[in-house]
């Protein structure tokens, strides 16, 4: 794997999420990568706004860092894809599971779709 230079880090608010966003900060600075934040509103995710979401992935990011808001809708791992792919991204970081109805799985249903079918190296923040 080559050192990304373009990041997509999908968020929901959860736990999981936001550990995958610190790890994104993370790498970005130490690669010099740009990072791009995807909210995907569904069902599960109604009652948080996708700015709560940003506003506080934004007081994390330095000055120095370059990053984007998307707010998509759909099938969530589709639009996380589907943003990946428009936006060029060189890797994907995501939690291993969001806000979704099924605690007790090992990775949830949209991080095992989006590892399945991504065309790029996805990493998964337990």
């Amino acid at each position: 794997m080559s050192i990304p230079k373009k990041i997509l880090v999908p968020v929901d608010g959860s736990v999981q999420g936001c550990k995958a966003t610190d790890e994104a900060i993370y790498l970005a600075k130490k690669f010099g990568a740009k990072l791009d934040f995807v909210y995907v509103a569904s069902e599960i995710n109604k009652d948080i706004p996708s700015h709560l979401v940003f506003d506080r992935i934004w007081t994390k990011l330095s000055d120095d860092m370059e990053a984007a808001k998307h707010v998509e809708t759909g099938i969530i791992h589709k639009a996380i894809l589907k943003v990946a792919e428009t936006e060029g991204s060189d890797m994907i970081i995501m939690g291993s599971r969001g806000l979704g109805l099924f605690k007790g799985a090992i990775l949830g249903s949209v991080s095992q779709k989006v590892v399945e079918e991504s065309k790029i190296p996805v990493m998964v923040i337990k």
